[in-house]
């Protein structure tokens, strides 16, 4: 069996590989990656390091020669540039032949409001029109996207949001991870989509669990999405990523990442790492 895993040198990518090789051998696992340079640490674990670029089709094509179970991650930058990369990575799978496609996703993707739904809704029909087999990995939210606040409040700065009540499945990177790579390795699921949602909590409830955690409460500040905007300019934010940053908000408050689901816990085999643990893990690393 051989393996292929995209992006394998990212922070989620890093952690997928990391999980698989507790359990392939490295010679059985192949990464494309777009500076091959970055990965000398996996090739000199035996690991298969080819060079791939979703911008340059014409490098997928060696990049997935000989690959039976991909796995497609997806890129950053905005939509468009997401839709045509990942729309290439499709292609290039479907020419080299591999025998199943698993992809990481949003959650609820096809019925989501999320800013970030469009690229992956088009590709999961992407990959639905080559009737590859394949695998939706629909991450929630991961809680390292909360780091910047995070290392806010260490610094003595409130909590700020505009999401309201809205709720979010968080987890840890190393959880998603390892529930990738699960799927990535078995082929006795009976679903092709898993919804890979923790359990919910507000901003709230994430922001009391933080105060447990550090022993000293910290403040909640709600605000409006427009007050929002001028905190993240204020913290620094790029001006071209301050939509974004709105975005998610408005995208939590209105509910989209709301997904109740028992799918984690049935690929990882395991309960997720709860989140006041998930959280002192996080800050062990700040």
């Amino acid at each position: 069996m051989k393996y292929l895993v995209t992006g394998a040198t990212g922070k989620l990518g890093s952690k997928i590989v990391d999980a698989l090789l507790k359990s392939v051998p490295a010679n059985e696992l192949a990464v494309s990656v777009r500076h091959p340079e970055k990965a000398e640490a996996l090739k000199a674990k035996g690991v298969d390091v080819r060079h791939g670029d979703f911008d340059k089709p014409e490098t997928l094509d060696e990049a997935f020669k000989g690959a039976e179970r991909l796995l497609i991650i997806s890129t950053d930058g905005d939509n468009d540039t997401r839709i045509r990369q990942h729309a290439n990575a499709v292609e290039a799978a479907e020419r080299a032949g591999v025998s199943f496609i698993a992809y990481t996703s949003l959650a609820d993707a096809t019925k989501s409001q999320n800013i970030m739904a469009p690229p992956h809704v088009e590709t999961e029909g992407a990959i639905e029109r080559t009737g590859i087999p394949h695998a939706f990995l629909r991450n929630n939210w991961y809680l390292e996207n909360e780091l910047g606040s995070i290392q806010g409040v260490l610094a003595g700065a409130p909590w700020v949001t505009a999401a309201r009540d809205g709720k979010v499945g968080w987890a840890l990177q190393e959880d998603y991870a390892e529930a990738i790579a699960n799927v990535l390795m078995a082929d006795d699921f009976e679903q092709d989509i898993f919804e890979l949602s923790g359990p919910l909590h507000t901003q709230a409830e994430l922001v009391k669990a933080l105060s447990e955690v550090l022993g000293r409460e910290v403040a909640l500040q709600e605000v409006s999405a427009e007050a929002y905007s001028d905190v993240m300019r204020g913290a620094g934010v790029p001006e071209e990523v301050i939509p974004i940053v709105v975005g998610i908000q408005d995208s939590i408050r209105n509910g989209s990442l709301e997904v109740e689901s028992n799918d984690f816990e049935l690929v990882l085999g395991r309960p997720l790492t709860p989140l006041k643990e998930a959280l002192q893990k996080l800050i062990a690393t700040l």
